[in-house]
C-alpha cells in the first residue's frame, strides 16, 4: 500500500512515476534529504493519513499563512523588495506552497529537515550518497546535535512569540545584521549576500544578475547557456511581452525560459526577463537591469488534503502565493503579482541579486556547526519563522497568544514525530532509489 501510495503521489505532481529520465527525479536521488525537498505532498498525505501524528491540541492554534515547504535550505539570504533594495536580511524564502493553513505544518516539516540535513552530511562522508561533494574529513552534527537544534528552534519561535504578545510593533523586526553571535558559517554567507547587492564589490560579477547576463556589442542579453536559458521564437518573445509588459517597472530587454530549474517544478513553464533601459547599453547601464521571474504556479502541496481548510486557499495558485508572500514578509518584493496567460496562472516576482541559499552542507557540517552553530541557524529559523506566521494578521496578537498557550507543552511530541518521520522520509528515498534503477 505505501508503495502504491509513493507512486500516485509522484506521478501526480511530476507527470510520471519515478523515472530516470526525469532531472527532477535524478536531483531526488542526491540523499533523503534531497527527496524530502522534491516530494512536498507526501508530508501532507501522511499527514492527512495519520502516518504522520503530531499533538492534536495544537489545532487549536488559528490558522495563518505558512510556507507550506518549511526545510532548512527554504531559509538563507535575500534583499528585502527583491532587486530594488539592499538591506539584506535572514528570512524564509520560497513561498511556492504558501498557503492559510496550520502553523504545526511548518514546524513539523522543518524539525524532520534538521534531521535529514545531518544524514545528508553523514550519508556523504560515508560514501553513501556519491554525488553530494563535501570534504569527508569534517565532522557532522550528531543525534545530539540535532535535538539540540530541534529545541532551540521551538524554543526561539514559542520566545518571538512571547515577545509579539508583549509587543506587537515586535513583527517589523527581521534578522538584518551580520549574523556572528555564535561561530558558523552563516556568517560568511551575509558577507556573501552583502556584496552580491547592487551596491556591493561583487555585484557586477557574482551577483545573480551578473551570472545569467552578458553585454554584446551594445546590447545586454541573457547569456547563450543552453543547459538554464532556452531562447524563445520571435512570436513567443512577443507573445510574453505583450502579456507581462504592464507588470514590469522599465522595459522588457530579453526573455528566455528557463529551464531545469529547482526541485518542485517540473512540467511548470517558467520565463526570465531581463528588464531595464533601452539599448544601446553600457556596462554603466547594468546596475539599472534586474531579471523578474514569470512562473506558472501549482497549487500549494497542502491544499490536495486540506482543500477546505480556509476560503483564502480558493483563489488561484499564483494569486495565493503573492498574497501568502506579502504577509509573511516585512518589506515584500516591489514586484510580485500575478497573472492569467494562455489558461494557466503565473507568478510574477523579482529574481533576487543578492540571494545566497543554504545547503545541508553549509549547517550540519564543520568545526563550527559541531560547536554550536547548527543550533544557532536553527534559532535564527525559529526565530524569522514565528515573525512570519505572526505577520498574517496585523490587527491582533491573537495567533501569538494562542500558540504560547498551546505550543510549549508539547515540544517532546513534536520532536519525537519528526524524528519518527525522517526514519520514513528514509524508508521511502531508499525505495526511490531502487525504482530509480540507477
Amino acid at each position: 500500500m505505501r508503495i502504491q501510495q509513493l507512486i500516485d503521489e509522484i506521478a501526480r505532481i511530476d507527470g510520471v512515476p519515478p523515472s530516470p529520465s526525469l532531472g527532477k527525479h535524478l536531483k531526488m536521488a542526491t540523499s533523503p534529504f534531497a527527496f524530502y525537498r522534491g516530494t512536498a505532498q507526501l508530508f501532507y498525505a501522511d499527514i492527512a493519513n495519520g502516518a504522520l501524528r503530531y499533538p492534536i491540541n495544537l489545532d487549536a492554534i488559528p490558522l495563518t499563512s505558512v510556507v507550506g515547504d518549511c526545510h532548512t535550505s527554504n531559509f538563507g539570504f535575500l534583499t528585502e523588495e527583491g532587486s530594488h533594495g539592499d538591506t539584506v536580511i535572514f528570512a524564509p524564502n520560497d513561498f511556492d506552497d504558501a498557503c492559510v493553513g496550520k502553523a504545526y505544518w511548518d514546524l513539523l516539516r522543518y524539525l524532520t529537515s534538521l534531521q535529514l540535513a545531518r544524514i545528508h552530511c553523514e550519508g556523504a562522508v560515508l560514501g553513501e550518497f556519491n554525488k553530494v561533494d563535501v570534504d569527508i574529513d569534517k565532522p557532522v552534527v550528531d543525534e545530539a546535535h540535532v535535538v539540540s537544534a530541534q529545541r532551540a528552534f521551538l524554543h526561539s519561535y514559542i520566545s518571538t512569540c512571547e515577545r509579539v504578545e508583549a509587543d506587537p510593533n515586535v513583527i517589523y523586526e527581521a534578522q538584518d545584521c551580520r549574523p556572528d553571535a555564535i561561530p558558523s558559517k552563516l556568517a560568511k554567507l551575509f558577507d556573501k549576500a552583502i556584496k552580491r547587492s547592487s551596491q556591493g564589490e561583487d555585484f557586477t560579477t557574482k551577483s545573480a544578475l551578473a551570472k545569467a547576463v552578458c553585454l554584446e556589442d551594445d546590447e545586454l542579453k541573457f547569456r547563450n547557456n543552453r543547459s538554464k536559458f532556452t531562447p524563445l521564437a520571435t512570436s513567443q518573445f512577443n507573445s510574453l511581452e505583450q502579456a507581462f509588459s504592464p507588470y514590469m517597472d522599465d522595459s522588457v530587454v530579453d526573455i528566455v525560459e528557463r529551464v531545469n530549474a529547482g526541485t518542485g517544478s517540473v512540467n511548470m513553464s517558467r520565463y526570465y526577463f531581463l528588464v531595464g533601459p533601452n539599448k544601446p547599453h553600457s556596462e554603466e547601464q547594468f546596475r539599472y537591469c534586474h531579471i523578474v521571474e514569470v512562473k506558472q504556479q501549482r497549487d500549494a502541496a497542502p491544499l490536495a488534503y486540506f482543500p477546505n481548510i480556509n476560503p483564502v486557499n480558493t483563489l488561484n495558485a499564483a494569486h495565493l502565493t503573492a498574497r501568502c508572500q506579502r504577509r509573511m514578509q516585512r518589506k515584500p518584493d516591489l514586484i510580485l503579482d500575478e497573472v492569467e496567460f494562455e489558461d494557466a496562472h503565473y507568478l510574477i516576482r523579482s529574481r533576487h541579486h543578492a540571494k545566497v541559499g543554504i545547503a545541508p552542507e553549509d549547517i550540519a557540517m564543520g568545526n563550527k556547526a559541531v560547536k554550536g552553530g547548527f543550533t544557532y541557524f536553527a534559532t535564527l529559523c525559529g526565530y524569522t519563522l514565528a515573525l512570519a506566521h505572526c505577520r498574517a494578521d496585523r490587527r491582533s496578537t491573537r495567533f501569538a497568544k494562542t500558540t504560547l498557550t498551546h505550543l510549549p507543552t508539547h515540544i517532546d511530541a513534536l520532536i519525537n514525530a519528526a524524528n519518527q518521520y525522517s526514519d520514513q522520509v528514509v524508508s521511502d528515498y531508499h525505495w526511490f532509489i531502487d525504482s530509480l534503477a540507477i
